[in-house]
C-alpha cells in the first residue's frame, strides 16, 4: 500500500489509541457518562473504518469485535461492567500489538487473534465477561508463580510463548508441554543467533576487503546489528508514527500565521531604517533577523498550505457512481491537482465543488443516446482544472454537457418574480444564467436524487463568498456550461511591487507583474489613442492601457514633463499596462482582508502596513482590468461575456477612422484589419509593383491611400495591415484617428476605385474603403469584383478576413447578412431563424463538414427551399462531386463577386417563382 496513505493511518490512530486509555479508564469510574462511551466508540469505529478502506483485514476484524462491544454497552444491551471494560481494553491492546508489526515491517502481521475475538463477540452476545477475564496472560502468570513455576513463566513470557494454549481443564497450567514449548524455543533463538553470527563475519569480512581497513573498523559490523537487537528488545526505545508528527489546532495555526505576519512587518520597518545608515552597526543583525524571518515565515506557510487533490480524492469514485446510477458514460479530468492552497479555503470549498461535479453529471452531461443524436462522442467529459493568478487560485469545473436552456431559465425568472417582461428583453445569456444563483430557482423537469440543476448552486456561491471568493458561470446551450471559483488570498505573506497615484501609495503582488516600462516624457508620442482608448506598442502587439489616478478617481501627481511609469500585469491569458505616477521597490507584504465595507470592490484584494508604518490597499488587477473593459465598452454594460445575438441585431460594425491626406477622412471596418504599425520611412523600399519593406521575416507590399509616397519625410509612416492567412498587405495613410462603433449605411454609393461609398461615420461623412480594391492591386488572384442586392443572405465561414470582407461588401450594396463562423453556430442560428434567401457555405474547410451542414438545411422543413452556395477557392471533380451529392444549389470559385451576386439573384428569383406556382 502507499507510504503516504499508511502513514497517516498510524499517526491518527496511534493518537487516537492513547487517548482510548485514558478515556476508558474514566468511564470505568463513571459508567453512566453516556458521552464519554460514544466518542470511544466513535474512535474504534473510524479505525475499523479505515481498515476496511486500505485493506488491513486483521485489525479490522479486532477493531469490529471491539465496536461491538461497545456498541452493546452504547445502547445498555449488556452491562457496563469492569469486566467487560477489561475486556475491551484487551481487544485495544490486541489492535496496538497489530499496529506495532504493521510499522516495523510495513505489512499487517499475522497473528492470531481468533480467541480474543471470540471473546468478545461472546460477550457481545450477553455472555457474562467474568468468566474470560481469569484466562488472561496476567492471569495465567500469576497462578504459574504461584505454584513454583515463576521461573517457567517467566521465560515464557519471554519468549512470547501463548500459555492460554497450555491450560488444563481445570485452569492449570501443563507444565510438561510448557517445558516442551521453552525447549523448542530455546532452540529457535540459538540457531537465530548462530546463523546471525555467521552474517556479521561474513559481512565483517567484506567490509574489510571493500574499505581495505583490515579489521579496524570504527564501529564492528556486531556493534551494528546490536542497535536494532537492543531496538527489538526494548519496544519503548522505538518512534512510532505518533511519535514523528503532532496534531495542532488550524486556530493555533492561524495565530502563529499572525504572530509571524506581525514579525514580518516588525522586520520591513528595521531593514527600513538601516536603509538610511548603511553604517550602523545594526546591520548586521537586521540581516541575520531577516534571514531567519524570511525562513520562520516560509515554514510556517508550508504548515497551513495543501494541495487541492486532497479535496478531490472523492471526486473519481463520486463521478463513477453517479455515471451508474444516471446510466450515463462519463470521463472525469483534473488537471492542477497540485495547486496549493489554505486549509481553511481547502475545507470551506470541498463541498461546493462536490455540489457541482454532481450537477455536472446528473443534469449536464446528455444521456448516450442524446449526445450521439446531438453529434457528440457517446462518453460526456467533466474537467477540473486549477491554477494561480495573479494571487489568486482559479478552480473551473467544466462539462461539454446540454449547457443551460437560457429561456427555460428566463421564464422561471420572471415566474417567481426575479424580473419583469420588460425588463427580461434586454437581458444578454450571461445576465440570465446568473438567475441560477437564486435560492429556489430550478429548471430541471424532475427534481434528482442526485442533484438539481439550481438547487443549492445559492448555498455554493454563499460558501465561496464567504472566504472572500466569487463564483462565476457561463453556459453554451448544446455545448457545455463552465464554472469558474477565484478564491483570493484572504491571509498571506507576499511579495508585492509598491507603487503610487497621486498621494497615495498601493501594492501590486508580484505574481502578476510581467514587467516595467519606463518612457520619458519626450517619448509619450509613443502612446497611440484608438476609440478613447490609450494603448502602447510595446515589441510586436498593441498593449492597452489604464490610468490607475482615473481608475480610482484621484488627481496625478504627474504632469505632462514627467516620464510615464508602465506596469505590464498579466490576467489570465491577457496582458495590459498599468500606468501608475511612480515605482517603488518590491517588499514583502501581510495580506490582509479588506473590511465589509469595501468587500464588493473588486479593484481591491485586501490591505497592508508597510515598513514605514503606512496602512496602504492591495490591488486586484483582475478586477481593474474587470472595471475598465466596463468603463469602457459601448454599450456600459459590465457584463464582459457580451451576447453575441444582440450584438448581430443591431448590426454595429466597429471601424477604424483614419486621415487619407488632403483632409480626406476615411474608414474601413475594424474586423478587417490585422494590425496598426509605424515604419521608418527610410525603410521603405521600392520594388516593380510599388513599395515593399521587410517585415517579420517576409516582404510586405504596400498600397497608397493617397496614390503618393514621400520617402524624404522623417516621420514615421502608419501602415495598416491586412492579413488573410499567409497573404498580408499595407495600406499606408496619413494618421489613425479613432475607432468608433456605427451602424454601417451606404448612403451614397461611389464610381471611385478603392471606395465602396460615403457614410455617416462618428457624425461625419466619411468614406468607407473597398479593401479589396487594394488587396487585389497587390495580388490580383486574392479576391475580385463588387455586387449588387437587397437580399437577406447567411455566410458561414471560419476565416474571419474572408468573412468580414463578404460582409463589407454585401452590406454596402444593400444586403442584410448575418454570419456563422462555423457549421455549429449556423446550425444554432438556423434553429431560431431561418428567415434568410440565401446560404453561403465555404467548401475549402473540410474539417467543419460543410456537406453535413448542407444536408441537415435541406432536411429541415424550415429551411430546406433556401437555396445553399458554395464557395472554394478552385473547383474540382471532387469539389463540385461532394457539393452536388449535398445538394448545393450551385459552386462557385472564391471571390468573384459579381458572378457570386447574380447566382443569388438568380437562385431567389427562382425560388419565388417556385413558391408562386406551388401556390
Amino acid at each position: 500500500m502507499e507510504d503516504d496513505i499508511l502513514q497517516g493511518f498510524l499517526e491518527e490512530s496511534w493518537e487516537n489509541l492513547n487517548q482510548l486509555d485514558s478515556d476508558i479508564v474514566a468511564f470505568e469510574k463513571d459508567t453512566e457518562n453516556d458521552d464519554l462511551l460514544a466518542s470511544v466508540f466513535r474512535t474504534i469505529h473510524t479505525i475499523k473504518g479505515t481498515c476496511g478502506f486500505i485493506g488491513l483485514t486483521r485489525i479490522g476484524a479486532v477493531s469490529h469485535a471491539t465496536e461491538n462491544v461497545l456498541g452493546k454497552m452504547r445502547d445498555r444491551s449488556i452491562e457496563r461492567t469492569s469486566d467487560a471494560i477489561s475486556l475491551v481494553l484487551e481487544g485495544i491492546d490486541g489492535i496496538k500489538e497489530l499496529m506495532q508489526g504493521l510499522e516495523a515491517t510495513g505489512e499487517e502481521p499475522s497473528i492470531d487473534h481468533k480467541e480474543l475475538i471470540n471473546k468478545l463477540e461472546q460477550v457481545a452476545e450477553g455472555k457474562d465477561a467474568s468468566q474470560f477475564i481469569g484466562k488472561s496472560a496476567g492471569q495465567e502468570t500469576k497462578a504459574t508463580a504461584s505454584a513454583g513455576g515463576q521461573a517457567e513463566s517467566q521465560v515464557a513470557v519471554a519468549t512470547g510463548i501463548d500459555t492460554s494454549s497450555l491450560m488444563t481443564e481445570s485452569g492449570e497450567v501443563d507444565f510438561d508441554e510448557l517445558d516442551k514449548a521453552i525447549n523448542e524455543a530455546a532452540a529457535r533463538h540459538r540457531e537465530k543467533l548462530a546463523e546471525q553470527k555467521k552474517e556479521e563475519k561474513q559481512e565483517a569480512a567484506s567490509s574489510n576487503s571493500a574499505t581495505g581497513t583490515g579489521g579496524k573498523q570504527t564501529e564492528s559490523a556486531p556493534a551494528k546489528k546490536a542497535a536494532p537487537v537492543e531496538a527489538d528488545a526494548h519496544p519503548s526505545k522505538k518512534k512510532t508514527a505518533a511519535d514523528l508528527s503532532i496534531r495542532v489546532n488550524v486556530n493555533v495555526l492561524d495565530s502563529l500565521m499572525n504572530l509571524v505576519g506581525e514579525l514580518v512587518l516588525a522586520r520591513n520597518q528595521l531593514i527600513q531604517l538601516s536603509r538610511d545608515d548603511e553604517e550602523s552597526r545594526y546591520s548586521a543583525p537586521i540581516s541575520h533577523l531577516n534571514r531567519v524571518t524570511s525562513d520562520l515565515q516560509e515554514g510556517v506557510m508550508k504548515t497551513r498550505m495543501q494541495p487541492i487533490g486532497n479535496a478531490w480524492s472523492k471526486l473519481p469514485r463520486l463521478v463513477r457512481d453517479l455515471a451508474r446510477i444516471t446510466e450515463k458514460q462519463i470521463e472525469l479530468e483534473m488537471d492542477g491537482a497540485d495547486t496549493e492552497l489554505d486549509r481553511t479555503v481547502l475545507d470551506a470549498i470541498k463541498d461546493p465543488l462536490t455540489h457541482m461535479v454532481r450537477n455536472s453529471a446528473d443534469h449536464g452531461i446528455e444521456t448516450t443516446a442524446e449526445r450521439i443524436a446531438a453529434g457528440k462522442p457517446e462518453k460526456g467529459t467533466i474537467h477540473l482544472n486549477a491554477y494561480h493568478e495573479g494571487g489568486h487560485v482559479i478552480i473551473c469545473i467544466e462539462d461539454d454537457g446540454a449547457g443551460i436552456n437560457a429561456e427555460r431559465v428566463l421564464n422561471k425568472a420572471i415566474a417567481n418574480g426575479l424580473v419583469s417582461e420588460a425588463d427580461a428583453a434586454n437581458l444578454s445569456d450571461y445576465d440570465i444564467h446568473q438567475f441560477i444563483f437564486h435560492p429556489g430557482l430550478s429548471t430541471a423537469e424532475k427534481v434528482s436524487s442526485v442533484s438539481g440543476r439550481g438547487v443549492g448552486m445559492d448555498v455554493v456561491r454563499t460558501e465561496i463568498e464567504r472566504i472572500g471568493g466569487t463564483v462565476d458561470l457561463l453556459s453554451k446551450e448544446g455545448q457545455g456550461t463552465t464554472v469558474r471559483i477565484k478564491i483570493p488570498l484572504t491571509l498571506a505573506i507576499v511579495s508585492a511591487l509598491v507603487v503610487q497615484a497621486g498621494d497615495q501609495s498601493f501594492a501590486i503582488p508580484q505574481l502578476g507583474v510581467v514587467e516595467l516600462v519606463r518612457l520619458a516624457a519626450d517619448q509619450a508620442s509613443r502612446i497611440e489613442r484608438i476609440h478613447d482608448k490609450q494603448v502602447f506598442r510595446l515589441r510586436d502587439r498593441l498593449l492597452p492601457l489604464v490610468k490607475l489616478t482615473e481608475v480610482l478617481q484621484i488627481e496625478s501627481s504627474n504632469d505632462e514633463n514627467s516620464d510615464i511609469n508602465i506596469v505590464v500585469v498579466q490576467v489570465g491569458e491577457e496582458q495590459f499596462g498599468l500606468v501608475v505616477d511612480e515605482v517603488f521597490d518590491t517588499e514583502e507584504i501581510v495580506v490582509k482582508p479588506v473590511g465589509l465595507l469595501l468587500k464588493d470592490l473588486a479593484i481591491y484584494q485586501g490591505t497592508t502596513i508597510l515598513g514605514d508604518g503606512r496602512v496602504i490597499m492591495i490591488l486586484d488587477v483582475t478586477g481593474i482590468a474587470s472595471d475598465f473593459s466596463a468603463l469602457n465598452s459601448s454599450n456600459g454594460n459590465r457584463d464582459l461575456h457580451a451576447d453575441d445575438e444582440k450584438n448581430a441585431l443591431r448590426e454595429n460594425t466597429s471601424l477604424l477612422v483614419f486621415d487619407a491626406g488632403n483632409e480626406t477622412t476615411m474608414a474601413v471596418p475594424l474586423a478587417l484589419v490585422s494590425r496598426l504599425e509605424e515604419f521608418p520611412r527610410d525603410k521603405i523600399e521600392e520594388s516593380s509593383n510599388g513599395p515593399i519593406i521587410q517585415y517579420r521575416d517576409s516582404l510586405l507590399p504596400l498600397q497608397s491611400i493617397s496614390g503618393n509616397f514621400d520617402s524624404s519625410l522623417t516621420t514615421p509612416q502608419p501602415v495598416i495591415v491586412f492579413s488573410d492567412g499567409q497573404k498580408s498587405m499595407g495600406l499606408m495613410v496619413d494618421g489613425i484617428n479613432d475607432v468608433v462603433d456605427e451602424h454601417l449605411s451606404i448612403q451614397v454609393q461611389s464610381n471611385r476605385p478603392g471606395v465602396l461609398g460615403t457614410a455617416v461615420i462618428n457624425g461625419k461623412a466619411t468614406e468607407v474603403i473597398d479593401t479589396q480594391y487594394y488587396v487585389e492591386r497587390t495580388d490580383p488572384e486574392w479576391f475580385q469584383n463588387r455586387v449588387t442586392s437587397h437580399l437577406r443572405v447567411l455566410i458561414v465561414n471560419s476565416s474571419n478576413f474572408f468573412r468580414q470582407m463578404l460582409i463589407t461588401s454585401l452590406r454596402a450594396e444593400k444586403f442584410q447578412t448575418q454570419d456563422a463562423a462555423s457549421a455549429s453556430d449556423a446550425l444554432n442560428l438556423l434553429e431560431n431563424d431561418h428567415n434568410f434567401d440565401a446560404i453561403i457555405i465555404d467548401y475549402d474547410n473540410s474539417d467543419d463538414d460543410p456537406e453535413d451542414l448542407t444536408q441537415w438545411i435541406h432536411s429541415q422543413k424550415q429551411t430546406s427551399a433556401i437555396p445553399v452556395i458554395g464557395l472554394c477557392s478552385r473547383i474540382t471533380p471532387p469539389i463540385q462531386q461532394r457539393a452536388d451529392e449535398a445538394g448545393c444549389s450551385t459552386l462557385l470559385e472564391k471571390l468573384n463577386i459579381s458572378v457570386l451576386s447574380s447566382e443569388i439573384q438568380n437562385l431567389c428569383n427562382q425560388r419565388e417563382w417556385n413558391q408562386g406556382v406551388s401556390a
